[in-house]
């Protein structure tokens, strides 16, 4: 198996895990409270994650005291995505709210030239204009397919490129797995102390089941993702993650007998070609240089 496999494998694997642990956490939704489910699911995945970093030799903090505030805002940044991606997750079809989130490429290119003045050509602007029309065509700004959780999805979307612009600037002193466990555990402290506010209930056997199989894929998805790191051509394997949407079409019918409409496919069409095509672009340029 070439490194390019691998890497295609590892990445289409850990969008696989995340979308299925989103399908999970949207079925318990509908019996358990949102902030005691994910304080539950933040619990199993704190501990499995503690156990990876710790066998792995991977908990150390000697990195500079810079790259610690920018774990932090990392972890808060997270923290944000979590709480605006699972309340839109829990109120939209899976497919709908994954579509959404593949402009995140999209985001991250725009925002790494508006903030680190990174140079684009006007070929990947017109791709990223592209990819915005059709998040907006999935979200549908219009008296009759907008809703509050449409907005709730793209502040998700700004909470995740944040959170991946921060990455960015991070150095690699930083053990990834660090990063992951600092991010669950805040997530679950956070959920845990909102919990109190609006009490828990008794979970059902079912529900349960699926909070802990979402703890597992959730981390199955974050290990998943560093590996893909480790193996092949980024430019090759970074548009694998565009198969999240069709695993999210594919769960979402079976799970929840819901499909996108015409328009709907339309748009998330729109925001992967443009997505892909920036892909293309960025390795044109680094094969260049």
């Amino acid at each position: 198996m070439t490194p390019n496999v691998k890497g295609a494998l590892l990445m289409m694997g850990s969008m696989a895990a995340f979308t299925i642990n989103d399908t999970l956490v949207k079925a318990a939704g509908a019996e358990v409270p949102l902030f005691q489910m994910v304080a539950m699911r933040g619990v199993l995945a704190t501990i499995l994650v503690y156990l990876l970093a710790r066998y792995l030799g991977a908990l150390h903090l000697n990195f500079p005291r810079h790259d610690k505030w920018l774990v932090a805002a990392r972890c808060l940044a997270e923290l944000s995505a979590t709480y605006f991606f699972l309340t839109a997750l829990l109120h939209m079809p899976l497919a709908n709210v994954t579509a959404v989130l593949q402009a995140l490429p999209l985001t991250v290119t725009l925002g790494a030239v508006l903030l680190f003045h990174e140079q684009i050509g006007w070929r990947r602007v017109v791709a990223i204009a592209l990819g915005f029309v059709g998040m907006l065509t999935i979200v549908r700004p219009g008296p009759d397919g907008f809703s509050i959780y449409a907005i709730y999805a793209l502040i998700a979307v700004a909470s995740v490129t944040a959170r991946d612009l921060i990455t960015r600037r991070m150095s690699s002193h930083v053990p990834s797995l660090a990063v992951t466990l600092a991010t669950t555990l805040t997530i679950t402290l956070a959920a845990t102390l909102a919990s109190f506010g609006t009490g828990w209930q008794p979970v059902p056997a079912g529900a349960g089941i699926m909070i802990a199989c979402a703890a597992v894929f959730v981390l199955a998805g974050y290990l998943f993702s560093v590996m893909v790191m480790r193996a092949g051509d980024v430019g090759f394997v970074a548009p694998f993650r565009y198969s999240s949407l069709i695993w999210a079409l594919a769960l979402g019918w079976l799970v929840f007998g819901d499909w996108p409409d015409t328009l709907t496919m339309f748009g998330a069409t729109l925001v992967v070609g443009a997505g892909l095509f920036t892909f293309f672009r960025e390795r044109q340029s680094y094969a260049k240089e």
